[in-house]
């Protein structure tokens, strides 16, 4: 591992649909990247696309000391991928082998994507608790409590509470979850049938600003939907805000306040609901969560260490 004052460390936020890069060192401008996954879904391939990504980061930017990524599969204890409904063939992936071939020199960690990005609005906005709910492709969420992301040993799957027992059927197989009712492409399926036609993000973005009934009923639908769970993380945890975030919902102007107004009647006496409040770092929470891992990491290695590559799936790792 190369260190020195100029080293930065690299955050990774992947997603279904595209990979997000950042790189971030004292004194220097931040480093960062977008780029789409290759058609197809190949493991091999998105692996090998990756890896092209930080070639050029490493190319044009220079070395990093440390990495977070922010992953939305779920793995087991040894860092095979269990499921990843955005890219299914990745089922049964070594992602620690993966990430230690793609980073042989450097400290590296994972953890879920949610979990990260509850983190990263807890420390940017100062609280040490609050729910994260993030709308995109999917629904994530984390749960911070005291400064610390819980549960200790799993993720936080806030977007797989069940809130409708008779509604969509969730891409996880579970028919009802919150992702199934609230995620981008939820909506756009919803208001696509309530148009009678295809529709666009921006047809979507633009109907419910003009009050478009189609638009305006699909977004409630949503909106409500993530308001339920506000309250109910709320009556179970007794935090005081909830921070949404993500693409989607940092993309469509109205929507966090309609999430926040739907949350607030929906309090009762004694037990209000909590303060529903946007995502401080927009829809780059996982990402600048991953980044937080980074420096952790980083902080953590001792001199004798820093041969060692360090790939978890564990929350503590990063706290």
């Amino acid at each position: 591992m190369t260190n020195g004052p100029h080293v930065g460390v690299l955050g990774v936020d992947v997603g279904g649909t595209k990979v997000a890069l950042r790189a971030e060192a004292a004194g220097r401008p931040a480093y960062e990247q977008v780029f789409a996954w290759p058609a197809g879904g190949d493991p091999a391939v998105d692996l090998a696309a990756l890896d092209a990504a930080v070639a050029t980061l490493r190319a044009t930017w220079g070395p990093v000391g440390a990495v977070g990524v922010a992953m939305p599969a779920i793995t087991d204890p040894d860092g095979r991928v269990l499921t990843w409904p955005g890219r299914p063939s990745w089922a049964g992936l070594d992602l620690t082998g993966a990430l230690r071939r793609l980073f042989p020199d450097v400290p590296t960690g994972y953890a879920d994507d949610g979990d990260l990005a509850a983190l990263a609005e807890a420390r940017n906005a100062g609280h040490d608790d609050l729910v994260y709910l993030g709308v995109g492709t999917g629904v994530g969420g984390g749960i911070v409590l005291a400064g610390r992301p819980v549960p200790a040993h799993a993720s936080a799957e806030v977007g797989h509470m069940v809130v409708d027992l008779d509604g969509d059927r969730c891409d996880c197989g579970r028919t009802g979850c919150l992702q199934s009712v609230a995620s981008g492409p939820a909506t756009l399926r919803r208001a696509t049938r309530e148009r009678g036609g295809d529709v666009t993000f921006d047809q979507l973005r633009d109907g419910f600003r003009d009050g478009r009934p189609w638009a305006v009923k699909a977004v409630h639908g949503s909106c409500a939907a993530l308001a339920a769970a506000v309250v109910s993380l709320g009556e179970l945890l007794a935090v005081p805000v909830a921070v949404v975030g993500g693409g989607f919902a940092d993309g469509l102007p109205g929507f966090v306040p309609l999430v926040a107004d739907l949350a607030r009647q929906a309090g009762r006496p004694g037990r209000p609901a909590p303060a529903v409040r946007p995502a401080v770092l927009g829809g780059l929470s996982s990402l600048h969560g991953a980044l937080w891992l980074a420096r952790d990491l980083a902080d953590r290695q001792n001199p004798q260490d820093r041969r060692t590559n360090v790939a978890s799936t564990r929350e503590e790792d990063h706290r």
